[in-house]
């Protein structure tokens, strides 16, 4: 039974694709709370605005703790769950005067919180997948769900924004691949090799001789632009929001990319899903695409001693990506997706 009660998502941190994902655990509240609003980052209000299971999105801008509690105060929830918890937000969630509040066990600042979870990714956990380890918060409450696919629903903008920027695209674009070779470190790091990016989007075309799109964030063109240029693909780098995005997603055959926020969206839209996991750090299991139709490739490269994203001398997995490995992902993807396991179009690739 749904109570007329308002719950409240508090999920400030992390990526765009952190509160992606969380947004599930909206859609469990929404089992017995009748509004879930959410409470993010101001950058990712655009993502979430467009999460069919949130009623109304909130920006935490990281000032101004007190008038934040208050407006929350004023709001009068009921319940708080808080999915990225820190000192800041378990104040918040207290000082708002919410009864019931939900966070994570284990902290110094975790006193804040009626109700604390113990997080199963920090007891050695790395094969859930992080929305099931989200849910165990919705699951003190009572609430669960057992879709745990995240949905995002782009508005009638975003579909004219997608149109727009197909038509000014030369060439012919029916059909075409998403490549997204960069994650938010890459424009930060002295060098992003591009060579296996490059050799990726040839053998995409080649493989089913369709146009390839290598997409990115404002601050990812010159990288894209590179690999376009190279590749015989072309750039849309910093072109859409993620509103667009999502909505170009929905229009593509597939989408292939290092693991990222919009890898997440894309699978949120229905879109044939890739997602490459190149650093021996990485863990595929807990972060992988989730939709009908998705995929994980990951490491293979004997990375160095202790490097991740953020600390790596070359990213050499990303220099010799395994591309054969690569397009037999996205075959699969598209069996998935095709109706009837209708054929592939194009060459045979090598498995």
């Amino acid at each position: 039974m749904i109570d007329r009660r308002r719950a409240l998502l508090y999920c400030a941190g992390g990526g765009i694709g952190d509160s992606l994902v969380a947004s599930v655990v909206a859609r469990a509240l929404h089992t017995r709370y009748e509004q879930v609003d959410a409470l993010t980052l101001p950058s990712h209000c655009a993502t979430l605005e467009r999460v069919p299971d949130i009623d109304t999105v909130l920006a935490d801008s990281g000032d101004d703790e007190a008038a934040l509690a208050e407006n929350l105060r004023q709001r009068s929830y009921d319940a708080c769950v808080v999915t990225w918890a820190s000192a800041r937000t378990a104040r918040v969630a207290w000082r708002s005067g919410i009864g019931v509040r939900v966070g994570q066990a284990s902290r110094l600042y975790s006193w804040r919180f009626t109700h604390r979870v113990p997080v199963r990714s920090e007891r050695g956990d790395v094969t859930t997948h992080w929305s099931h380890i989200l849910l165990d918060y919705a699951r003190v409450l009572g609430c669960d769900t057992d879709d745990t696919h995240p949905r995002f629903v782009p508005t009638p903008a975003d579909e004219r924004a997608a149109e727009q920027l197909r038509a000014e695209v030369p060439g012919e674009l029916t059909p075409f691949i998403i490549l997204h070779p960069t994650n938010a470190i890459a424009p930060l790091r002295p060098a992003w090799p591009t060579d296996g990016w490059v050799r990726l989007a040839r053998s995409l075309a080649q493989r089913y001789d369709t146009r390839i799109l290598v997409s990115g964030a404002p601050a990812d063109r010159e990288i894209a632009e590179r690999i376009a240029t190279a590749g015989g693909a072309s750039s849309i780098a910093g072109r859409l929001g993620i509103g667009g995005f999502g909505a170009l997603a929905r229009r593509t055959r597939a989408f292939v990319g290092i693991t990222t926020g919009t890898m997440h969206v894309a699978a949120a839209v229905g879109a044939p899903t890739v997602g490459i996991f190149p650093f021996q750090s990485d863990v595929p299991d807990r972060w992988a695409p989730l939709g009908s139709a998705t995929a994980v490739v990951r490491a293979s490269f004997p990375c160095h001693a202790a490097d991740t994203k953020e600390h790596c001398a070359d990213y050499a997995c990303i220099a010799n990506l395994d591309i054969p490995r690569i397009i037999a992902a996205v075959d699969t993807c598209l069996r998935l997706a095709a109706p009837n396991d209708a054929p592939l179009s194009g060459r045979s690739a090598a498995y």
